[in-house]
């Protein structure tokens, strides 16, 4: 009886020994896009807490880079990805260098472009997050998140001007 509850305790992932995701992609609501006018995105990652990932730019050479990238249909293009800025933190194995990492959540963020000749439609867009997950004794394999969402490119007025100004897709939080 008292397997039975602790069996209960634990997730179904921990009882066939499945490791926890390190990292998670929160779901992105569709991309609406004209071809007039590019749509901000936010990539949204969460790092589980007691772990960290290298950041882009890792501080030594031989650290794998967190990157993402993507499979685009031929009606979508995403440009002006930016990763933020990792933080300097030095770790007990060596506690004299500083390592560039991301910790809690990391925000990637891009424009979605539909080119002119775009045609109006739905859009599916799919990439991989690659990134290398490190606690304070060790760091793990290196591993690939699927990324999916979608992206609705309108029709577009053509020439750049909207009366609404300098308004944002609706699922962009500041």
């Amino acid at each position: 009886m008292f397997l039975l509850a602790l069996g209960c305790a634990i997730s179904p992932a921990q009882q066939l020994g499945v490791p926890a995701e390190k990292v998670t992609f929160q779901p992105l609501s569709t991309v609406v896009v004209s071809s007039a006018r590019p749509a901000p995105v936010r990539l949204v990652f969460h790092i589980k807490p007691g772990f960290h990932i290298n950041s882009n730019k890792p501080s030594m050479p031989e650290l794998i880079p967190t990157v993402v990238h993507f499979s685009l249909p031929p009606d979508v293009v995403i440009g002006r990805v930016e990763y933020p800025a990792g933080q300097l933190v030095a770790f007990p194995f060596n506690p004299n260098e500083k390592l560039s990492v991301y910790s809690g959540d990391v925000v990637i963020t891009g424009r979605v472009i539909a080119p002119p000749k775009a045609a109006t439609g739905t859009y599916t867009v799919h990439g991989d997050f690659k990134y290398q997950a490190c606690d304070n004794n060790a760091c793990y394999p290196p591993k690939t998140l699927p990324i999916v969402f979608n992206v609705k490119v309108g029709a577009g007025s053509g020439s750049g001007h909207h009366a609404h100004g300098n308004a944002q897709s609706p699922h962009i939080h500041n």
